[in-house]
């Protein structure tokens, strides 16, 4: 088990690469806290946890408002005693479309959920970690935020802030025993698959997609998780800072 006796937080845990992360983490051994903005997908997936064995809360919030993630992080710490991990999964995106068609709401939402939310769970976390006497956070950012393309300007520059600002968590926290590394997934099946795209998910307009990866596939669910797992694990007590792509070699 190699999550034993941890407890972790994973944003965004109703559907795709959260819940796999979620289901993966509970598996191993964590209690988790499932967090997402509705409240159904993320009584979901702990029921799934718990019916399976394992330990698993919810905390319904939006993880772009303050007082959502003070609210979350205090109920990780009041259900399970400790918090050990915290996964900041949730994101979201503009279509993929030209980038002056994108709207300031749109463009503002998508900075929201993917940036400042680190800024939010870095607030609420960081000072109980120190306590604690060490921590870790995994980020999932995106090969959008490595080899950026067309039609996701604002998103993937989203990402590129993602991935930078948890590289200088990562210098600035260590003296903490505060660790923080990044997962950048590719195009997968979740269920922004179609705004990721800006087309109707057939399997001809998948084919251009995945013709760009190497291994000839999209990610999926728990290739995530499985990375996620390791940097979160012990097994990985001397990483930080690092990006791991998983992405079937589309960033090589």
């Amino acid at each position: 088990m190699r999550l034993d006796g941890k407890a972790a937080i994973v944003t965004g845990a109703g559907s795709g690469f959260g819940e796999a992360i979620a289901r993966r983490f509970a598996a191993e051994g964590a209690a988790v806290m499932v967090n997402d903005i509705a409240a159904g997908p993320a009584e979901r997936v702990a029921s799934g946890i718990r019916a399976a064995g394992g330990r698993a809360a919810v905390t319904v919030g939006d993880v772009s408002k303050d007082a959502d993630v003070q609210r979350l992080v205090r109920s990780a710490l009041e259900s399970f005693g400790r918090l050990d991990i915290v996964v900041n999964n949730a994101g979201t995106t503009h279509r993929n479309r030209p980038m002056l068609e994108v709207g300031e709401e749109e463009f503002d939402r998508v900075y929201a959920v993917n940036v400042k939310s680190l800024f939010l769970t870095a607030k609420h976390a960081v000072p109980h970690f120190r306590k604690a006497g060490g921590g870790c956070f995994v980020t999932i950012a995106s090969t959008a935020g490595v080899r950026p393309r067309p039609g996701l300007t604002w998103y993937n520059g989203s990402k590129g802030a993602a991935i930078v600002t948890s590289r200088s968590m990562a210098a600035e926290l260590g003296p903490d025993r505060i660790r923080v590394n990044v997962v950048n997934p590719v195009i997968g099946e979740t269920g922004l698959l179609e705004m990721f795209m800006g087309m109707p998910d057939t399997p001809e307009n998948r084919a251009k997609f995945v013709a760009s990866i190497p291994l000839g596939r999209m990610s999926k669910p728990l290739d995530v998780a499985n990375a996620a797992l390791f940097l979160a694990s012990d097994e990985a007590a001397f990483v930080t800072g690092a990006c791991l792509e998983v992405d079937g070699g589309r960033c090589v």
